[in-house]
């Protein structure tokens, strides 16, 4: 069915939540400031590690998160946070059901497989390397990869363009609406997985092609035998 996958990290190959919540925190506690609860960064995730620091810095100081933004607070706050990070990366996180399996198959069916993630790079890279899934991922498009992120098309078109892959033979697997938006902004199916970081929101109001219980299902398909019509 697909000769390329392309995976979204957080909340779809990996429940990170927990962990960016613990360092979030350490974030803010080592600023002398309130912690903030895992509830309301779970809703956060999604657009980068930047956009979540800021939304957390703005709700524990009670900025306005524009003012934020003109102060230069986050390019402080983004050292010390991958500090903080580093030291959680993989405490609390766990692969969701199904991942390791259907990555797997992927490789045995020579289905190539891509990350593409807002995350940056060194972050989700720490991700994939500690839950000992990289060696499966023959390609990672991160935040800061690209001019551009999801929702943005160009990450795609970049893993397309690299493979050789045209777009009707590829497959977008993600949790939210911003990969919804990205996957039919490059005109690939997406499948999402009902479980991730969607802000809060039922993924099936983003209308994705299917949503599926677990990853698992890529795995099924790609292993499903070809129907031949009968002689």
């Amino acid at each position: 069915m697909f000769d390329l996958v392309m995976f979204d990290l957080d909340g779809t190959l990996v429940e990170t939540a927990p962990e960016i919540a613990d360092a979030v925190n350490d974030l803010l506690r080592d600023q002398q400031l309130p912690e903030v609860s895992e509830h309301l960064i779970r809703a956060w995730i999604g657009h980068g590690t930047r956009e979540l620091l800021l939304h957390a810095y703005a709700h524990a100081t009670g900025l306005e998160e524009d003012t934020v933004r003109r102060t230069g607070t986050l390019d402080i706050l983004m050292p010390r946070f991958a500090e903080f990070y580093a030291q959680r990366t993989g405490q609390r996180s766990r692969l969701y059901p199904g991942v390791s399996d259907t990555l797997k198959a992927l490789r045995a069916a020579q289905v190539r497989v891509a990350v593409v993630t807002n995350k940056e790079q060194r972050f989700a890279t720490t991700v994939l390397m500690v839950h000992g899934i990289r060696h499966y991922v023959d390609m990672m498009v991160a935040g800061d990869t690209l001019a551009a992120k999801k929702p943005d098309p160009l990450p795609v078109h970049y893993c397309l363009e690299a493979f050789k892959v045209p777009p009707q033979r590829a497959l977008f697997v993600g949790d939210s609406e911003i990969d919804v938006a990205t996957a039919r902004a490059a005109g690939v199916p997406i499948w999402a997985v009902p479980y991730g970081y969607n802000h809060g929101k039922p993924i099936a109001l983003a209308a994705p092609d299917r949503i599926i219980p677990t990853v698992a299902a890529v795995a099924e398909a790609v292993q499903a035998p070809a129907l031949h019509p009968a002689d």
